[in-house]
């Protein structure tokens, strides 16, 4: 599949521009790397996706779904996509803003006048766009350890009022799963729609992501899925599905496949405007905080300039370009997903196994191919 998807790219591309080589011979030479990194790590499996402008370039998957299967991934097995959920959260908020439904500076006590912190001058503070923009001035994760510890919703969220923001809510960065996840029932409130049914309606069914669906039960419900792997006494071992991070659906909860996320970059760098449009992705992508913390990531760190956070995206400064990105983590997988506006360039790549060796292979990629020349070809987002 990927040897026909290569030549058949490279034909079009050579006979459309002679600067089209170097970005496929990246595609070559990543899918090698991507499976020997997997292969030298012991990971079950894993998939990636490479747009460039409207088209997925490749999409492939590599090993099995599970330790043990002779069930193989492919583009289309689908995997927990963990915290790159969060761009998915973003975007279906900014539809419904766009529709009038609410504003990004709508109060949160508005619609969950229960929720509270210390201090009811700092809740009266708290607005959507912070929730989203991960800048509600609070302690980072806070109370994550509950819902590890398998603590329903209802029974966190009463532990707000012990707290009060370090800032003033917009002013400072700190990332959040359960209090970004609220944004889900403000939602629900404003539309009468459960959040999943609304990021189906929203994203994707007209962008036919046909494999994403959002919570627990939709991936148990998937023949096509790969199963979490964790490391214990050194080995890779099949873990069970851990329910905790579905409690907190906008910031966690969405599953998909390699070539649903290669749809969901050709909608990021403005090819679906019909779907979202470009002065949405303007928006989520302005850089609101400064996320000082990134910049000490490993592999990472030897790259970066500079790191913000926008609407449920990263923006990242690497070689004095801008990278829109977002990683995830959860129980026995990681995802990474990114683009590069000014090469028109995407990645994703999905693990089902915890391990940092995908941020080497995302870091790798996206220093060999932004200290190169921009590939000519790329359709660049439209200026709203």
């Amino acid at each position: 599949m990927m040897k026909s998807v290569i030549l058949a790219t490279a034909l079009l591309l050579s006979c459309t521009h002679a600067n089209a080589r170097p970005l496929q011979t990246l595609i070559e030479q990543f899918d090698a790397e991507f499976q020997h990194r997997l292969e030298e790590a012991g990971i079950p499996g894993g998939a990636y996706a490479i747009v460039q402008g409207d088209r997925i370039l490749a999409a492939r998957g590599h090993g099995q779904r599970a330790l043990g299967s002779e069930d193989p991934i492919d583009a289309d097995t689908v995997f927990r996509i963990a915290s790159v959920s969060k761009t998915f959260a973003g975007e279906v908020t900014g539809l419904l803003v766009r529709e009038g439904k609410l504003r990004w500076e709508s109060r949160v006590n508005r619609y969950l006048p229960k929720f509270r912190f210390k201090t009811p001058d700092k809740s009266a503070a708290l607005q959507i766009q912070h929730l989203l923009g991960q800048s509600s001035g609070l302690v980072p994760n806070a109370y994550d350890n509950l819902l590890e510890a398998n603590l329903p919703l209802e029974r966190i969220l009463p532990h707000f009022s012990e707290l009060d923001p370090n800032c003033q809510p917009g002013r400072c960065y700190s990332y959040q799963n359960i209090l970004f996840s609220l944004v889900g029932p403000i939602l629900e409130e404003v539309t009468g729609i459960p959040y999943a049914a609304l990021v189906n309606r929203h994203i994707f069914q007209p962008l036919e992501m046909h494999r994403a669906s959002v919570g627990m039960d939709a991936f148990l419900s998937t023949d096509n899925r790969a199963l979490p792997h964790v490391k214990r006494d050194g080995e890779w071992q099949t873990a069970e599905i851990n329910a905790n991070y579905y409690r907190v659906l906008p910031a966690a909860g969405v599953n998909a496949s390699a070539t649903d996320l290669g749809k969901w970059l050709v909608a990021q760098m403005g090819h679906k405007p019909e779907v979202i449009p470009a002065q949405l992705l303007e928006e989520i992508t302005r850089k609101r905080v400064r996320t000082a913390k990134d910049m000490r990531r490993k592999v990472w760190r030897d790259h970066l300039q500079d790191a913000h956070y926008g609407l449920g995206w990263r923006i990242y400064r690497l070689y004095g370009q801008d990278l829109v990105y977002h990683g995830g983590w959860v129980q026995g997988y990681v995802a990474d997903i990114g683009y590069s506006p000014r090469h028109g360039v995407g990645l994703a790549i999905l693990l089902n196994a915890e391990s940092s060796v995908i941020n080497e292979i995302s870091a790798g990629f996206w220093a060999r191919l932004l200290q190169s020349e921009p590939v000519r070809l790329a359709q660049r987002r439209p200026h709203p």
